[in-house]
């Protein structure tokens, strides 16, 4: 007997467990005429539909930063898209681009809405993405985007919003947000004022929305970012715990709302 299980142990050892095989593609995509092209990433050992994440950019558009992010995303099981709110090719080249281009659309939040709206569709509609379980993430530009998403009454599970903006000229009223919110914040940003986190928090009280605001000590804004730098002088930097910190929350708030 002790010949036979030591047996069967040595033959599951010599079995090959299922290898993660995480694949890119590029989907274009269209929102009232204007071409947009995003980037889905799963894990095609994975069988069986998955939850979806849709992943909306900084302010930079659609870069290395938010493939990184739906790499991570793939790994933990998830299929991930990469939104482009800006259009096929835009891309700004310096933060003077960016802003004016990020700029459209904080003056215009229903077609900052409606861009969203329409990469959370395309996101649905790829094969394998368990379309009842999809949740959102996005960084600065995108994560004021995706508390704009949950605002605007998304069927989503969950937002996580990490240094995003979390003021909005159409805040929600009781009953408009379904997704739970989770809201990771630098405690010392000096580009989110500490009105309009207040107003924030009155925003979501008064709405009834199940939400969480979590504030990192010493970081300001941009803190998941490197290429942000490490001089938290200058309003924007890296910082390595907050960074981590609120990707844990992020998994742990990911596994809560999309079991």
């Amino acid at each position: 007997m002790t010949r036979t299980i030591l047996l069967a142990a040595c033959l599951c050892a010599a079995v090959p467990a299922a290898r993660a095989a995480i694949v890119e593609q590029v989907v274009t995509y269209e929102h009232e005429g204007t071409v947009l092209e995003g980037l889905l990433v799963r894990d095609d050992a994975l069988a069986g539909p998955r939850p979806g994440v849709l992943v909306v950019h900084q302010w930079m558009g659609l870069t290395d930063n938010e493939r990184m992010r739906a790499r991570m995303l793939a790994e933990l099981g998830y299929v991930a898209f990469a939104a482009d709110i800006y259009g096929k090719g835009v891309r700004p080249a310096d933060t003077a681009g960016a802003s004016a281009e990020a700029g459209k659309y904080y003056q215009d939040r229903a077609l900052f809405r409606g861009r969203l709206q329409a990469g959370l569709a395309a996101l649905r509609r790829q094969p394998g993405v368990d379309a009842a379980r999809c949740a959102a993430i996005g960084y600065c530009f995108g994560g004021g985007g995706v508390l704009e998403l949950a605002r605007s009454g998304a069927d989503l599970r969950g937002v996580v919003s990490f240094h995003g903006s979390l003021d909005t000229p159409l805040p929600a009223g009781p009953g408009d947000v379904k997704a739970k919110v989770l809201a990771c914040h630098g405690a010392v940003d000096p580009y989110v004022k500490p009105e309009a986190v207040h107003a924030f928090l009155q925003e979501m009280e008064a709405a009834g929305v199940d939400y969480q605001l979590i504030m990192y000590a010493h970081a300001v804004h941009a803190f998941t970012q490197k290429e942000a730098g490490d001089d938290p002088s200058r309003g924007a930097a890296y910082n390595a715990a907050a960074d981590a910190r609120s990707w844990r929350l992020m998994k742990d708030f990911l596994a809560e709302v999309l079991q």
